[in-house]
């Protein structure tokens, strides 16, 4: 199976039905106006444990639900995590540099979601329907 690249991230955003890319200090790539995946700007809350330099390079997912965020970075197999900052908000955070540590078809599955968690309804069960997933 291929590794994921922030490459990935663009493509299968990009992909979505109803996306719209926004820059500005960051790409922001959103749904009906609704952001569900970012590249977020260094900041205080996420830093290097060794250095206290802030991350240059985290990327932000929408998730369905709290649980759905928790079991993501409760899951030490893999890359996520999230900040106090983020705390009661249904995301889940990834260093971009960290994104090999995925299969491309997990990232896949985790761009997907965050779209999902966003989307209109409608638009949402369109996109399962055609893809055979509802």
């Amino acid at each position: 199976m291929p590794r994921a690249t922030v490459d990935d991230v663009h493509e299968l955003a990009r992909s979505l039905p109803g996306v719209e890319r926004a820059e500005g200090s960051t790409v922001v790539y959103q749904v009906r106006r609704k952001s569900f995946v970012f590249f977020r700007t260094p900041r205080p809350d996420a830093v290097d444990p060794e250095t206290g330099e802030r991350y240059d390079d985290v990327i932000v997912f929408w998730v369905g639900s709290d649980a759905d965020k928790q079991a993501l970075v409760a899951d030490e197999s893999t890359p996520f995590f999230t900040t106090p900052h983020f705390d009661g908000h249904s995301s889940v955070l990834l260093r971009g540099c960290r994104i090999g540590e995925l299969e491309r078809e997990e990232l896949a599955e985790i761009v997907y979601d965050a779209w999902l968690a966003r989307a209109p309804k409608r638009l949402a069960r369109e996109w399962l329907d055609q893809h055979g997933l509802r």
